[in-house]
């Protein structure tokens, strides 16, 4: 379906003012209405999941500042004996573990959640739920793992948790294993959050709103979403494969027994370095956004500023080495991660060039409020920040000032100064967008100038102090090591900094007053879509856009979109719904009916999280209770989230009539499906890597003497996942003609075959005697096998899942999105068991 032929009109494409039919409105409203009581906790839609996860990350900001206060206190002058080193040691690893995973990322993720469906025109994100179960998991692992440090099980080690000081042998409680579980289970929920947000900016935005028209905003979050994608696995492999070493003796970082503490540093930090630029990037896209508006200037270079950050989040990938200078890598390896480190600078500067651009082109400068001054703070300190990132890639430099202060000073002017100013100004500027009444001017520069100024007298001093010889990570200091002055001055900024966020939220709690509707209003006359009126179910109807600011180029549209002249001004069906459109041009393509409240995603959160938490604490059966109540609650949230019927077509304006579904790769599904195997497969990447840089560190006893490799086994395992592969293929031909005896007993005779090779294949290696507390190697080998078995078990799942909708009457060929899904990971499970037999049966022989 296209629009290009429609009348000719400036703002969309009815250009009379039809009458809409009686009830249309109230039809619309009910099929919206949010629910109450405690019912409330069954919200699903954006507006109200975003206040939550913004409330939620804001929160975590405050906890982990008053750390940072207990810190600076104790560090304010020399020889204080406020707190002990083992106290001190846990606040300074739940202070960055808290700011780094519990606040930047979710705040971001919280950010796009509330704005990017009304940014691009859409009713909603395309999997609500999704969002819900995103943040309740969020929000009740991050809260259950702040609370640890008040029962003295916080962690200790670090927020990068370097083995072997995180290895059972020196940390045989339970701090790190709170850590590794904890984490690794909220970056799952960060990957979920990206997988919504990417399918949601690709397919759901408004009509005519072409991929050169999006907002760069949108842009930003999407290459934000491809990096989460790529790089957070890498950080759940590292926190499996440590938490295996703790709980089972597999001695991936022992060195004793062939393992390498180094392969924690090449996984974390392949997710650590991108995660600076993961955080950095939607926070400059905020500022992309704001510029524009606040100066009345389009913003200069609009595919050059693209362009910078896609070129940005593909150079942060070769970056991690950075972090690794002192560890003794050869120089070559060091010359390219120091070349990259340089050269990442470069589209960050194209960016800073056109903002200071579009200032530049302002017509005339309008009064200075405050989300500009904000914009100028980050200016300022951002850039500092980057100036000494160029010093620190500088390997000599680096390798005096590693683990010193001047790297903390470093560290916080480009996360504090590059996110959180832009945070502040993104406050400041769209809280008209979801509050009745604006922040206060007056007291948010008084905000602003506290917390820059003390910003700068907290961090500035740290570069002399690091310069001087004060290292990372140390608890008191002696008067002797002229340290004191400097270390008072960065405390005095640190109290200066909470009072500047106590105005803030002062302000906070005396103006915000959110609505179900419309806000305050397009105040500072802004042009993108974020800005049109809305209510409980967002636009009244869906925008015809020709232009990258569609509010400036089509002063109706508004009015148009309020008075339901545009697409889909109804609810098919009472249900809610928006509409999905091309990847690449926006042209109208089906509609979805949208998931509404339900108590499941909260249940599955909490399944999740007893699940993660409960095996901490070496409770597996009560672990296994929550497992399964995690599974139930996600099998019922998809069992009636396809709630539109097989076939029926709908007006949705400008005489178009579009299905209510659709089956295949034009599926908004399958598009998240393809960012799962994404994530799947960045996963086994960071598997194999592993394997084989444990072989670099001891090749000569890769394969220990007398345990060699099974003949015969390994191709009956790869015959036998080609025969499941073969039969789900076999079952989804049947499908398409409506068939569903082929899949009924095709499905389950394929699971049979894909268990049967992963256990084939795990015999085979006991067998041959490998066991996996004996060497790194053996243990490298169990891991695959574990996670094609993990991988076995999701993929049978959802095969279970299929057969029982086919049983129900509720799979057929028109409404196939969930065996289609089942279809993609299991042929990609194949696939990764076949390299998976490869690898562990064919590497051994080449190199021996």
């Amino acid at each position: 379906m296209t629009v290009d032929s429609q009348p000719a009109s400036a703002s969309g494409p009815l250009p009379n003012p039809l009458p809409r039919p009686d009830g249309e409105l109230e039809a619309l409203q009910r099929a919206w209405r949010r629910p109450r009581g405690w019912r409330a906790l069954t919200v699903v839609n954006n507006t109200s999941i975003g206040l939550l996860y913004i409330g939620t990350a804001l929160l975590f900001f405050l906890l982990a500042g008053l750390l940072a206060l207990i810190m600076r206190t104790q560090l304010a002058v020399p020889d204080n004996p406020l707190i002990g080193h083992a106290l001190y040691n846990q606040l300074f690893t739940m202070h960055g573990t808290v700011m780094m995973f519990l606040f930047a990322v979710p705040a971001v993720e919280a950010v796009a959640v509330l704005l990017l469906p009304n940014m691009l025109g859409a009713r909603d994100l395309p999997f609500p739920r999704l969002s819900a179960y995103a943040y309740w998991a969020y929000a009740i692992g991050g809260l259950v793992f702040f609370c640890s440090i008040f029962v003295g099980l916080a962690p200790d080690g670090g927020w990068f948790m370097y083995p072997p000081l995180t290895s059972s042998a020196y940390s045989p409680a339970l701090n790190a294993d709170l850590w590794l579980l904890g984490i690794g289970f909220i970056e799952i929920s960060a990957i979920a959050g990206a997988i919504e947000l990417a399918v949601g900016i690709l397919r759901t935005r408004a009509p005519g709103m072409t991929l050169d028209k999006m907002p760069v905003y949108a842009w930003v979050m999407l290459v934000f979403c491809g990096m989460v994608i790529v790089a957070f696995p890498a950080v759940i492999v590292a926190t499996m494969l440590l938490e295996l070493e703790r709980a089972f003796d597999m001695p991936f970082f022992i060195v004793e027994r062939g393992g390498a503490p180094l392969l924690w540093q090449h996984l974390f930090w392949f997710f650590g370095h991108p995660e600076v630029y993961i955080i950095f990037l939607p926070a400059a896209g905020m500022v992309s956004m704001i510029i524009p508006a606040m100066t009345g200037a389009r913003l200069v270079g609009y595919p050059l500023v693209v362009a910078a950050v896609v070129g940005t989040g593909f150079l942060s990938f070769g970056l991690w080495v950075h972090h690794m200078y002192a560890t003794g890598i050869p120089e070559l390896s060091l010359s390219f991660a120091s070349a990259a480190s340089m050269a990442v600078s470069v589209p960050t500067a194209m960016q800073v060039f056109a903002w200071i651009a579009t200032i530049a082109a302002a017509i005339r400068l309008r009064p200075l409020k405050t989300p500009m001054l904000f914009i100028l703070g980050f200016f300022f300190t951002f850039v500092l920040g980057g100036l000494t990132g160029v010093m620190v890639a500088v390997i000599p430099f680096d390798l005096q000032v590693h683990d010193t202060y001047f790297v903390v000073a470093h560290l916080h002017y480009v996360l504090f100064g590059g996110m959180v100013f832009p945070l502040f100004a993104a406050f400041y500027y769209w809280m008209p967008f979801i509050s009745t009444r604006p922040l206060s001017e007056r007291l948010g520069r008084w905000a602003f100038w506290m917390i820059f100024t003390g910003f700068n007298l907290a961090f500035f001093p740290m570069h002399f102090t690091g310069l001087a010889g004060m290292p990372r990570r140390v608890y008191t200091y002696a008067e002797s090591q002229g340290w004191a002055a400097l270390n008072l001055l960065s405390t005095a900024g640190a109290y200066l900094i909470a009072a500047g966020v106590l105005v803030f939220l002062f302000d906070l709690c005396r103006r915000f007053r959110p609505t179900l509707g419309a806000g305050a209003g397009n105040v500072w006359g802004a042009g993108t879509l974020e800005w049109l009126p809305t209510d409980a179910y967002g636009v009244r109807s869906v925008p015809f856009v020709t232009s990258r600011e569609p509010l400036w180029d089509q002063p109706t549209l508004a009015a148009e979109v309020e008075a339901g002249r545009h697409f889909l001004p109804h609810a098919p069906g009472g249900l809610r719904s928006t509409l999905v459109t091309s990847a690449v041009d926006a042209q109208p393509d089906y509609v979805l009916p949208l998931p509404g409240p339900a108590w499941s995603p909260l249940l599955a959160a909490l399944g999740t999280a007893g699940f993660f938490l409960l095996l901490t604490f070496k409770l597996p059966m009560l672990a296994g209770a929550f497992g399964l109540l995690a599974m139930v609650s996600i099998w019922r949230w998809l069992w009636d989230a396809d709630t539109g019927p097989d076939r029926m077509e709908v007006d949705i304006g400008a005489g178009l009539r579009l299905p209510m579904a659709c089956p295949g790769s034009g599926s908004h599904s399958w598009w998240a499906m393809v960012m799962l195997v994404m994530v799947c497969a960045s996963i086994f990447g960071s598997l194999v890597f592993s394997y084989l840089f444990l072989w670099t560190s001891s090749p000569q006893g890769w394969v220990p003497a007398g345990k060699g490799q099974a003949s015969g086994w390994p191709w009956l395992s790869a015959a036998l996942l080609v025969g499941s592969a073969a039969l789900v293929a076999w079952a989804g031909r049947g499908l398409r003609q409506d068939r569903q005896s082929r899949l009924r007993w095709g499905v389950p005779l394929a699971i049979i075959l894909l268990a049967a090779s992963v256990g084939l294949d795990a015999q085979a290696h006991w067998r041959a005697g490998l066991r996996p507390q004996a060497s790194a190697y053996e243990a490298s080998v169990y891991a695959l096998v574990g996670a094609q078995a993990a991988f076995t078990l999701f993929s049978t799942l959802m095969g279970v899942f299929s057969v029982a909708r086919s049983l129900a009457g509720r799979l057929t060929s028109a409404r196939r999105a969930c065996f289609d899904s089942t279809a993609m990971l299991w042929h990609y499970t194949v696939l990764q068991g076949l390299l998976s037999l490869g690898l562990v049966h064919g590497f051994p022989r080449l190199t021996g």
